[in-house]
């Protein structure tokens, strides 16, 4: 039997940004009635495509057919003329508005100017029962949980839905729809994907969630660095096939660091979790970490890295569990608590919640030491630049000006800012949240030569990363996440391998 006609075709898709290719010759294609999953890592190219597909990015090559007609979408407004609706993870609806007028805010029923507000009702209760909803669309948004709004937020974008209508969308593109909702709400969202599905709609499904790829769609797309990995049917690549894709093998070769003592010394313990959660966030875990240890932390992007870190540093706050440090109890109300306990961390967005980029180079050295002394209490003159200058000479900072501007900086050199500013304060444990994205090979060698060097001076580094090789080689334990939850916990050595790692994260359970 003849494959079908894509319903959605991309060929050869090039998008640009200054000194970046973010998509380079992507092929894409989605079929008729088939919920399709686009898999990748951060910086793969995901929400690059989906913007160029939707209007939101012009194209820089390649072509755009929709039922085989060739297509140029330049606006959104254009992609929903053209039957493509894109759901976000935040849903953009009015909460003081009934179910009814969200579903046709803009495009409500009138008669001599007027809105036909008992039209409106009824061809918004007939649509929700035809899609097996049991939603009343007189009452208030508001008065709905998220995973409801978000099921209005999918019915709005499939068309008017008058009386006898098929849904008016062609394709439907579900960005992390599921990242706040629970299982049961989940499995609603799920139900309403297969009746559009049953109706003919292509549905494209983005979500960091393995076990609901292959729960619910039935092909998959993998990105990898804003290429086009490979295109496969679900049943035809396991877990651990999709997770070797999206990571790969040829992570990049650095500069030999000194041989690394895979297992640390018996170290008093310096930091203990107990239980430690937040809902949405990450479920309760236990971690211990001893002095001068270094503890990997690997997953997909999604999978609760980040969420543990911040709950260890007080910028989110756990609703289970207890943290000690040196064996006493203490309280990660706010990141002050933890700066005062001895606790830095290193944000993987260094742009927007770590420097200050219209500050000199001097100003966010300083920033943290000075807030731990609090405003009142200014750091003598002579005493910061001594400061300034002893950190811009051992982390090789360039230009090694203390009074540039940080965002005239490259990346790299602004990764080493943010470390100053950390180790001027001499933590007892350092959290670093992927310190070397996006930065060049030889940034990257001499901040993991920095790691290295901390943990032989006895601190203790919490380090995040997407790629595995780099978390083998800097960690004495692996600590393995999955769907938000911590699932390892496995000692380094010569047997533990990234193919090891690979079948832990996408099993859930160590081999």
């Amino acid at each position: 039997m003849a494959e079908p006609r894509p319903v959605l075709e991309m060929t050869g898709i090039v998008k640009e940004f200054p000194g970046v290719r973010a998509l380079s010759d992507v092929d894409f294609r989605l079929f008729p009635g088939e919920i399709h999953a686009l898999m990748g890592e951060n910086g793969a190219g995901k929400s690059t495509l989906i913007k160029v597909l939707t209007g939101v990015h012009p194209l820089d090559g390649g072509t755009i057919t929709l039922d085989g007609e060739p297509v140029r979408i330049a606006s959104p407004l254009q992609a929903q003329q053209a039957g493509i609706s894109t759901v976000y993870q935040e849903v953009n609806l009015c909460p003081n508005l009934s179910v009814a007028e969200n579903i046709f805010i803009g495009r409500e029923p009138t008669r001599a100017g007027r809105i036909q507000w008992k039209e409106l009702r009824r061809r918004a209760a007939e649509l929700v029962d035809r899609l097996g909803l049991d939603i009343d669309v007189t009452a208030p948004l508001s008065s709905y949980p998220l995973a409801v709004q978000q099921l209005v937020a999918i019915v709005r974008s499939l068309g008017t839905g008058g009386e006898g209508e098929r849904t008016g969308a062609k394709v439907l593109i579900l960005d992390e729809p599921t990242s706040s909702l629970d299982r049961d709400e989940v499995l609603q969202l799920f139900a309403l994907m297969r009746r559009l599905k049953d109706e003919g709609v292509a549905i494209l499904f983005v979500s960091h969630f393995l076990d609901q790829i292959y729960e619910v769609c039935d092909r998959m797309t993998v990105l990898r660095n804003g290429t086009l990995v490979g295109e496969h049917l679900v049943g035809d690549l396991d877990q651990v096939g999709l997770v070797q894709l999206m990571l790969g093998k040829a992570m990049g070769q650095l500069d030999e660091l000194h041989e690394h003592q895979l297992h640390s010394g018996a170290g008093e313990t310096l930091l203990s979790a107990d239980g430690l959660g937040r809902t949405g966030g990450i479920a309760p875990f236990d971690l211990e970490i001893r002095k001068g240890e270094v503890i990997g932390l690997a997953g997909l992007l999604g999978s609760g890295r980040t969420e543990l870190a911040r709950l260890l540093f007080g910028a989110d706050q756990p609703d289970a569990g207890k943290v000690a440090i040196g064996g006493n109890q203490v309280s990660m109300g706010a990141p002050n608590d933890a700066i005062d306990a001895g606790v830095a961390f290193c944000s993987e967005n260094r742009k927007s919640e770590g420097l200050v980029p219209d500050l000199t180079v001097r100003e966010n050295i300083i920033l943290a030491l000075q807030a731990s002394r609090g405003w009142t209490r200014p750091i003598p003159a002579a005493q910061r630049d001594e400061f300034v200058a002893k950190y811009i000479k051992a982390l090789d900072i360039r230009p090694a000006d203390p009074e540039a501007r940080v965002g005239r900086l490259s990346g790299g050199n602004q990764q080493k800012v943010l470390l100053a500013r950390w180790l001027i304060t001499q933590p007892k444990l350092l959290i670093l949240d992927e310190p070397t994205r996006g930065i060049d090979i030889g940034a990257k060698a001499e901040i993991q030569k920095l790691v290295v060097s901390l943990s032989e001076d006895g601190m203790s580094v919490l380090y995040i990363a997407a790629e595995l090789e780099e978390v083998l080689r800097l960690s004495h334990t692996i600590g393995v996440l999955r769907d938000r939850r911590l699932v390892a916990q496995i000692a380094n050595g010569p047997e533990i391998t990234t193919t090891r790692i690979l079948e832990t994260i996408a099993s859930g359970e160590h081999q």
